[in-house]
């Protein structure tokens, strides 16, 4: 057997191993989140969502078991890091963030946010590298190599008051959903092409509505940070959906018809 019939072999015989291996890696994955999703939260855990994310209180009741074991598959699956002078991350913590996370999974189709490996938490702003390489105060930010970061202080803040369209954590969450097709650009993954041009044609036609709103000078329902760019919106888009969604009906219908759509839900009617 001449040597380019041995590397064949080898080439086969790698190839087994990894498949294996990943068959291996999904059963093992599957057996544990459905260990985590029948584990149940604590009178204690419930208190705590109530009173540091206020909107649990506000979702239906047929969709509160799914919401408990979306947050505790994330709570048991994903890694959390303190970070700068944060000692460490605590259970009621996990439960805060990964609850608020939760309402981007809870009426849509899902893998729990397949990219995500660490959420890495600071007690409150912290510096970071703009890409002009100067230090930028930051509240939180979403990495597409697998990482969301978070100020505590913004995220619990934001989970208290579920009406004022400012949520850290529902804001870095939707650039994960984002980020879910290899880049950022205010298209997450959608299930044909014709979702995809309904999508297209209301998020521009809101982005650009919103834009020139602002240059106008003239009041709008999302955050003026939207404008920066279509990843951006989408974020700001998605904190409206889940804070103000009556306002963002109103204000921008379609819009908020295609994130209704998306997200499988209508919290307008919440």
């Amino acid at each position: 057997m001449n040597g380019f019939v041995w590397l064949i072999w080898i080439a086969v015989i790698i190839g087994i191993i990894f498949w294996a291996w990943g068959g291996f890696r999904k059963q093992r994955l599957a057996k544990l989140r459905a260990k985590n999703a029948m584990k149940k939260l604590s009178e204690e855990d419930w208190g705590f969502l109530e009173e540091h994310v206020r909107i649990a209180t506000m979702i239906p009741e047929e969709l509160k078991e799914r919401f408990e074991q979306i947050i505790q598959v994330l709570v048991g699956e994903k890694n959390f890091e303190a970070c700068g002078e944060l000692e460490e991350v605590t259970r009621e913590m996990k439960i805060v963030v990964m609850a608020q996370a939760a309402l981007l999974l809870l009426g849509r189709k899902h893998d729990f946010f397949p990219e995500l490996r660490s959420v890495l938490i600071y007690p409150d702003a912290y510096q970071g590298k703009g890409k002009d390489g100067n230090d930028q105060t930051r509240l939180g930010e979403s990495w597409d190599s697998g990482s969301v970061v978070l100020s505590w202080r913004s995220a619990w803040k934001g989970g208290e008051n579920p009406e004022d369209g400012h949520n850290v954590v529902i804001h870095e969450f939707a650039h994960q959903l984002d980020q879910e097709n290899d880049r950022a650009d205010g298209l997450p993954v959608l299930r044909d092409r014709k979702a995809i041009g309904n999508w297209a044609h209301a998020f521009s036609e809101a982005f650009e509505e919103f834009c020139k709103d602002l240059d106008a000078g003239r009041r709008t329902v999302m955050d003026p940070y939207g404008a920066t760019n279509p990843a951006e919106f989408f974020s700001v888009a998605t904190e409206c959906f889940f804070e103000k969604a009556k306002q963002l009906e109103k204000e921008h219908p379609p819009l908020y018809r295609q994130l209704a759509k998306y997200y499988g839900l209508d919290p307008a009617r919440w």
